[in-house]
């Protein structure tokens, strides 16, 4: 059955009715030589389909005649020896839910014959040069028959205007889906404190959160996970992991797994010792206020920008206390000065792509959040390491704080409250099982 998408598709073709829309499968990607990179499915494609194979792409056509074609490779069974098995194109149809399947080959012949009499083509150019040119050809193909009084599309419209729209509402196979995820990310997580020890590389710490994803079925990591011990967690997207961490040292691991192509995004910090000092408490303490603050702000009708302005009061607030901002509250919120220790935004959309689709403003606003969008919290303090006005126990220190939060009818759900993030409960977990292997 392929119910989930069977109802997107459907809803799709009301939205660009009348009208047709083209959209491919990710291409494969080589890393050298003719050694591929692991292959992902484009997201859109799937969110469409189901279907994870390349060479592959999805046609619809609304209005009277309205119809759901797939195309796709040929079984081969000399390739799938080396590759493994592919659907095919005598089961692709009924596997996909489609009414039509034709090789991938046919689509040039097909895509003519769709498209003739319909006005409007939805297609994303500049994504996949060979799809592009395919598409042109086939439209100046078409463009000839206008001396006969044709019908052909005058008019080419970004697909994202309506799929990205409809992947800001999560539905209920997603959020199963995304449930999963944080969950296999939550025990990757536990299993990082767990092991963790003062003069750990990174790349330990790395190693143990790749190995539970893939132990608990997960498709692949949602993104590269950042293990950054030190001075390493003042570079928002450290990626090397490559340090080894030092004892009195926080570290800071960002990282989530995808599960059913939906994807966790997760951010804790801790101490590599096991216990926070009494300043590096107070620091970490004035980040968790300003993410909790900023997760309370979160309804129906609320605004990112709103969120993200919570969690900024907060931090400031909590500089001020700590001596390093020197300007009055509001003072600093209004030239900026905090901005050397927090220089991002507070959210962003979460769903297939960690930094997922979907506009942040319409019509110059900013967006009011609905039921069933899910975002990331995210406030963090990052602590130069040659900054004098910040106290030298914090220097070369950053913090950061990521839960994932779906927006409900009257508020909100922490999908990661279940990740620990208070110290006493991080600290006695490292206790624990330090006090076992110690």
């Amino acid at each position: 059955m392929n119910l989930p998408f069977e109802a997107r598709r459907r809803l799709v073709l009301d939205a660009i009715s009348p009208g047709a829309l083209l959209i491919w499968s990710a291409p494969v990607m080589i890393r050298n030589n003719d050694v591929e990179h692991e292959y992902r499915q484009d997201s859109d494609f799937y969110y469409l389909t189901g279907f994870d194979e390349p060479e592959s792409a999805l046609l619809l056509k609304s209005g009277p005649d309205s119809k759901s074609i797939v195309f796709v490779r040929e079984r081969d069974p000399e390739r799938e020896t080396w590759d493994g098995p592919r659907l095919g194109v005598e089961r692709a149809a009924q596997a996909l839910g489609v009414n039509d399947a034709f090789p991938i080959s046919a689509l040039s012949t097909k895509l003519a014959e769709v498209l003739t009499g319909c006005d409007r083509l939805y297609f994303s150019i500049g994504q996949n040069s060979a799809a592009d040119e395919l598409v042109i050809s086939t439209l100046r193909r078409l463009r000839q028959t206008i001396r006969r009084g044709g019908v052909w599309p005058t008019t080419i419209t970004e697909p994202g205007t309506i799929l990205h729209e409809m992947r800001l509402r999560k539905d209920a196979d997603e959020l199963v889906a995304l449930g999963r995820a944080i969950e296999v990310t939550e025990q990757a997580h536990r299993a990082v404190f767990a092991s963790t020890r003062a003069g750990q590389w990174e790349y330990e710490l790395e190693a143990v959160l790749r190995s539970e994803f893939r132990r608990s079925g997960a498709e692949r990591v949602a993104y590269s996970p950042i293990v950054a011990s030190g001075v390493n967690a003042t570079i928002l997207h450290h990626r090397s992991n490559n340090r080894q961490s030092q004892a009195g040292e926080l570290i800071l691991v960002d990282a989530g797994c995808e599960y059913g192509y939906q994807s966790a995004d997760i951010t804790r910090t801790f101490p590599a010792s096991g216990k926070y000092t009494p300043l590096q408490r107070v620091a970490y303490e004035i980040v968790l206020r300003a993410q909790e603050s900023a997760i309370a702000a979160i309804k129906p009708n609320a605004t990112m920008d709103g969120v993200h302005d919570v969690a900024v009061r907060e931090l400031v607030a909590g500089l001020i206390v700590l001596g390093i901002v020197k300007d009055e509250l509001e003072a600093s919120l209004a030239n900026g000065s905090y901005k050397k220790y927090y220089m991002h935004r507070t959210s962003h959309w979460l769903g297939m792509d960690v930094h997922d689709v979907g506009a942040y403003h319409v019509s110059g606003k900013p967006r009011a959040l609905v039921p069933n969008m899910v975002l990331t919290v995210e406030p963090g303090l990052y602590f130069p390491i040659s900054d004098e006005a910040v106290p030298e126990e914090l220097r070369g220190t950053g913090i950061r704080i990521e839960d994932d939060i779906l927006v409900t009818p009257t508020g909100f759900a922490n999908l990661s409250k279940d990740i620990p993030k208070y110290p006493d409960e991080i600290e006695s977990i490292m206790s624990q099982s330090q006090g076992r292997l110690g």
